[in-house]
């Protein structure tokens, strides 16, 4: 293993940097600019079992160090990444890919996990329980630790690649919900997806999102992030990936640190297309300067390094 590389649910990472979902596409867009293989992996776009269209529009707005976006999950459908888009991918992109699944049933998540678990590049499958659950009142799967075990018990039960979940931070005590996952079976844990923000244009005295609320990430966000990565890391024994805010190699040394084996880069993607790479090439001057040999040795820092 070299310094960079990091063990990720028994996938070996060339590196622990992972561009999130919803913000690098299918790859083959990023591919166009430099070679996507420089990456540990990558979480393609939401997929869920029908193809959505989305919310209606605007649907992105400006933030004090963020955005919110409030796109609603617009995506082809399962059959057409696995027929399209995946072999699309695979004449640009030659390791195991992170796949992330949404469903508003827990019927929904199975279906369309088990497609993608005979998929060959797909490497990881990457359960969003952030989504509303249609037969339990809109209430999102991730905000109960009963729920959130039912899609993961569900998943496991027709899968054999190894399911991460990824939290929202929309809770009291995530913890609890993380370690509910665990228990269910969950080979992983990612977090934070964005939390529930709004903005009002002050001419037209209207929230500016057609959606009214939507979700809040970029660098505001990095503190409230880090302290979820770390209560989780400290409340299950499964790999953790940290995301919210990161936007430079301090931010994925401290996501390590507080517990994360991996680190996704969100919104930074939408504002530089170049910035996972640009993160990746900074590391080792980064582990340099704090005295770090192998990234994979700060890994929870004095509590589990």
């Amino acid at each position: 293993m070299g310094r960079l590389s990091v063990d990720l649910c028994g996938i070996e990472l060339d590196n622990p940097v992972i561009p999130a979902s919803g913000t690098f596409g299918y790859g083959y867009e990023f591919a166009e600019l430099y070679d996507i293989n420089v990456l540990g992996t990558f979480s393609f776009k939401g997929t869920t079992r029908e193809p959505r269209f989305g919310n209606p529009t605007p649907r992105i707005a400006d933030c004090t160090a963020g955005m919110l976006n409030a796109v609603g999950l617009q995506n082809p459908g399962v059959d057409r990444v696995i027929d399209t888009e995946l072999p699309r991918l695979a004449k640009c992109f030659h390791k195991p890919v992170m796949a992330n699944v949404s469903g508003f049933s827990v019927e929904d998540y199975a279906y369309t996990c088990a497609r993608l678990d005979r998929e060959p590049q797909v490497g990881w499958l990457e359960i969003n329980i952030s989504c509303p659950n249609v037969h339990g009142g809109g209430m999102s799967f991730g905000t109960d630790p009963a729920a959130a075990a039912s899609v993961v018990r569900a998943v496991k039960a027709v899968t054999t690649k190894p399911v991460i979940v990824k939290l929202s931070p929309n809770v009291t005590d995530i913890a609890s919900i993380a370690k509910a996952s665990e228990d269910a079976g969950a080979d992983g844990i990612s977090l934070i997806n964005t939390l529930l923000g709004m903005r009002i244009d002050l001419n037209t005295r209207k929230p500016i999102l057609a959606n009214t609320m939507g979700g809040f990430s970029g660098p505001a966000v990095f503190p409230v992030a880090l302290r979820m990565v770390y209560q989780v890391a400290h409340a299950v024994s499964i790999p953790v990936i940290g995301m919210g805010g990161v936007s430079g190699t301090e931010d994925v040394l401290e996501m390590m640190m507080a517990g994360a084996c991996a680190v996704e880069v969100g919104a930074a993607n939408l504002i530089d297309p170049m910035a996972s790479k640009k993160i990746i090439q900074a590391l080792p001057a980064a582990m340099d300067r704090y005295g770090i040999q192998n990234i994979r040795d700060i890994i929870g820092g004095d509590n589990h390094g």
